[in-house]
């Protein structure tokens, strides 16, 4: 062979393998996403998952100028409410009763009216509630019930409404306008306070008796990954008055000392009879809290690729996946939810479907020795987050957009927040090497479905996973991740967490995770568990 033939041969396989690079980084840059057939394209079980589908963003619009119209009150978009305004909280889809799905899943009934429940508060009223109206039909609706009282047993009182976003941004103008400048002394030299280098967060519930709404707020430095930069200041906030100019400040703590309020710790500090413990000024990106990189960029990752394309479908909110079939959808306020669940054909499960992730703190500080959060009440759907491809989902996975009402008049596109990938579990689902009597192999790799989506609630990140076994086995699956929630380190703090810095506790806490499972395996399951 002379050398001209030689280098032919070489730039071949040099072409070769640049044309495969390519198809492959191309691949991995452009993930998949879900693809929405028309309805001649769809067969008659796809069409029948569309009674799980969520609320599409023209439906939600159809609710909020149907309740508009017809409620005779006026309602003011609810990223602007004051307390004492009417508005709507949140809209999503009621899911039907089950005994009427399965009449229409199963025995050839008339599909359910598709209908939206409409969370609304109502503070201009002689007596300020929370209604629940399910608004329908849709696409068009032409009526709205009341089924408050039928779901709670009476009427809801308005100061258990879970808070607004717009409701947090007044309190924190309440605290820079009104709280902070009456301890101009303390806030300059012991905060080094510029009116913008402070963030609070809230602890919950809103106090401990019926009727209560006050609420500790603690603060930190307002840098990337605040929640770790506590500063020692915490202030409890009564706003339980529809009428923010009668807010008022119930105590103050810093330190390890409680004040009446800001002006009494305003001259406790200038008479030099508080100890003060002034925390040094992070930089802009937190430092040790930052999200940067510590060490230098390394080799990629592995990364996984399938070479004859997925072997699973997705088509509107039906999943398809070897013996598995299942709808999925996502509430605003309790996040991943799948339906009708099969093997083989057969249901074995009517919904799994995450419910509430509770998480109980202790302290020395009171925010943090009070808190109780139900991150349900914030809503695990409506803060569902994007996914980014290489990292919280493989780069091949399928991308799923989902839409929520909540806080606004108009519906918000949540970009990528749910994902559907194969994932190689990397060891053999079985496998055998014979080297007695007869020489053979036999092994078959181990692969699971996973469907997952990401609710960022305030400092913590909960990577929900529903995951569907080649062995007929299903796993519900929760990771947290993101920022512990922090206390100012004084006293005997170490007895309540451990110290991660030099003045920020890590405190102690438990996560109860609730999820609903309607097994119908051997038949149709009466009474569904939580657990």
């Amino acid at each position: 062979m002379n050398l001209k033939t030689v280098l032919i041969l070489l730039g071949l396989a040099l072409a070769t393998i640049f044309a495969l690079v390519c198809v492959l980084l191309t691949r991995e840059r452009s993930p998949r996403r879900c693809q929405h057939l028309p309805p001649e394209q769809e067969d008659v079980e796809d069409s029948q998952s569309l009674v799980f589908a969520d609320l599409t963003p023209e439906e939600m619009s159809q609710v909020v100028r149907y309740l508009q119209g017809h409620l005779g009150v006026p309602l003011v978009d609810a990223s602007r409410a004051k307390p004492s305004d009417n508005c709507i909280a949140s809209v999503d889809l009621q899911v039907p009763a089950k005994a009427e799905v399965l009449r229409f899943l199963d025995g050839g009934g008339a599909r359910p009216r598709r209908e939206a429940l409409a969370v609304l508060y109502f503070g201009r009223q002689p007596e300020p509630n929370i209604t629940e109206y399910v608004v329908g039909p849709l696409p068009a609706p032409a009526y709205h019930r009341d089924v408050t009282v039928h779901k709670y047993g009476g009427k809801v009182p308005y100061h258990r409404r879970p808070t607004l976003a717009v409701e947090y941004k007044q309190v924190g103008e309440f605290l820079k306008s009104r709280v902070f400048p009456s301890a101009p002394a303390f806030m300059q030299q012991v905060m080094e306070y510029d009116g913008a280098n402070l963030a609070v967060v809230t602890a919950a519930p809103r106090g401990f008796q019926s009727g209560d709404r006050v609420t500790w707020f603690v603060v930190f430095q307002n840098v990337s990954g605040f929640f770790v930069h506590p500063v020692g200041l915490e202030v409890l906030v009564d706003h339980s008055s529809l009428d923010m100019s009668q807010w008022a400040v119930s105590r103050v703590f810093y330190n390890g000392q409680y004040y009446r309020d800001m002006a009494q710790l305003e001259s406790a500090y200038v008479q030099g009879r508080i100890s003060v413990e002034k925390v040094s000024k992070a930089a802009w990106d937190g430092d040790f809290s930052s999200m940067k990189p510590r060490a230098p960029r390394a080799a990629q990752f592995p990364v996984q690729f399938e070479p004859q394309g997925p072997r699973y479908s997705v088509r509107n909110n039906r999943v398809l996946f070897q013996a598995w079939s299942f709808a999925f959808g996502m509430s605003v306020s309790t996040g991943l939810r799948l339906f009708d669940i099969r093997h083989k054909g057969e249901r074995v499960a009517y919904e799994i479907s995450v419910q509430e992730a509770l998480s109980v703190y202790g302290s020395n500080c009171p925010g943090g020795m009070s808190t109780r959060y139900m991150d349900g009440s914030f809503g695990l759907g409506r803060y569902a987050s994007p996914l980014v491809p290489g990292v919280d989902c493989p780069y091949l996975a399928t991308y799923v957009d989902t839409h929520s009402l909540s806080d606004s008049l108009r519906p918000r596109r949540n970009k990528a927040s749910l994902c559907i990938f194969e994932h190689n579990l990397g060891s053999p689902l079985r496998r055998h090497y014979s080297n007695l009597q007869s020489l053979y192999y036999g092994g078959l790799v181990n692969s699971a479905l996973v469907i997952r989506s990401i609710a960022t609630v305030g400092n913590y990140d909960y990577v929900w996973d529903f995951i569907f076994y080649q062995n007929g086995a299903i796993e519900g699956k929760v990771q947290a991740t993101g920022y512990p929630s922090s206390s100012f380190l004084h006293g005997d703090g170490l007895r309540y967490g451990n110290r991660l810095w030099e003045h920020t506790l890590g405190t102690i806490h438990t996560h109860f995770v609730n999820y609903k499972v309607d097994l119908d395996v051997g038949g149709k399951s009466g009474s569904p568990f939580r657990t």
